[in-house]
């Protein structure tokens, strides 16, 4: 396993530093750079002088080196000493800055991302509490009333899109019956009991339109995989064995059927970093999605390279943590 989980991570250092080359390199195409945002009485003399102290001028592969650097070593070590108040080395090291508030990208990253997790760490989690059952009883009562109730729920919530359902529940529950807030205030602070209620009711609307979305395609991937395995002759052998049916469900069909849902669940992962871009706009929760519309908006490069590079360093790692749990779920995969 440890051999299995090694020769993986090198794998993965040059798909990131590929990834990374390929995102650099789109958006350093894009049009715009930092003078771009200053005034126009400014001379054009001086935007130049401005672009070469930032090193604008400097030849494409001379910025990326630097930019990976920043991202690679010198945002890590400032992380680092954020967190734990300590100071490594000197000091003095060059971060990635965000054009549009002039701070540190992965600062501003950093307090965005509560709010994001809160809301899409719910949701997913709720999603799969959700998801796994109705998946499994579908499967194993195929047909039945609670199967095409599930099946008629699954297909409408993939379907629909979130912006759609976003905005009916604020019109239903906050316009008209008038439960929930329509948006969710990211200044609040739990303090006491009535905050409590507060943060979540805020919180039912947005968790639950991303919940009935999450849950609706990872429903029918669980339903599909326990209906092949339902069919395998190890589960007639675990019967005729005179073992209970729901030891049977459980302990063989339901762990076998778990390997094609492991990799839907571990590309859903990296969206809880990343913000449901459509449902921050909608409930107006200032997270990680909501940053990156408004760095889009704005022409902030450095805010929207790193966020890209960090879901794509979530999604190479989540991979990872996909297969070591292949071999956990069923024995018969071996990583030798």
């Amino acid at each position: 396993m440890l051999w299995f989980i090694g020769r993986r991570l090198t794998i993965a250092v040059p798909t990131l530093i590929a990834i990374s080359f390929v995102i650099f390199a789109i958006l350093d195409l894009a049009p715009g750079d930092p003078t771009s945002s200053l005034p126009l009485s400014i001379p054009p003399d001086v935007r130049e002088q401005i672009r070469e102290a930032l090193g604008f001028n400097d030849p494409f592969l001379t910025r990326w080196v630097l930019w990976m650097k920043q991202v690679f070593i010198n945002e890590p070590i400032s992380l680092f000493e954020t967190m734990f108040n300590v100071q490594v080395g000197s000091g003095e090291r060059t971060r990635v800055i965000s054009w549009q508030s002039r701070a540190p990208v992965v600062e501003t990253i950093a307090e965005r991302l509560p709010q994001t997790t809160w809301v899409m760490g719910l949701a997913f989690i709720f999603g799969i509490l959700i998801a796994v059952p109705v998946g499994v009883i579908s499967a194993y009562r195929q047909y039945s009333v609670f199967d095409q109730v599930g099946t008629f729920f699954s297909m409408v919530g993939y379907s629909v899109p979130t912006f759609f359902t976003g905005l009916l529940a604020i019109v239903i529950f906050s316009v008209h019956l008038g439960w929930f807030p329509s948006y969710y205030d990211t200044t609040l602070e739990v303090t006491d009991w009535d905050s409590l209620v507060a943060q979540i009711k805020q919180l039912v609307m947005p968790v639950g339109v991303l919940s009935m979305f999450n849950a609706a395609a990872l429903s029918r991937f669980t339903r599909s995989s326990m209906l092949d395995n339902l069919s395998e002759d190890y589960v007639r052998t675990a019967r005729s064995k005179g073992l209970k049916e729901k030891r049977v469900l459980v302990r063989h069909v339901l762990r076998n059927s778990l390997i094609p849902v492991v990799t839907l669940i571990a590309m859903q992962v990296p969206g809880i970093f990343a913000g449901a871009l459509i449902t921050e706009q909608i409930f107006r929760i200032n997270g990680i999605g909501h940053l990156l519309i408004s760095a889009i908006h704005m022409g902030d490069v450095p805010m929207v390279q790193t966020l890209s590079f960090m879901v794509a360093a979530l999604t190479v790692f989540f991979n990872l943590v996909a297969d070591v749990v292949y071999g956990i779920l069923d024995p018969r995969i071996r990583y030798d």
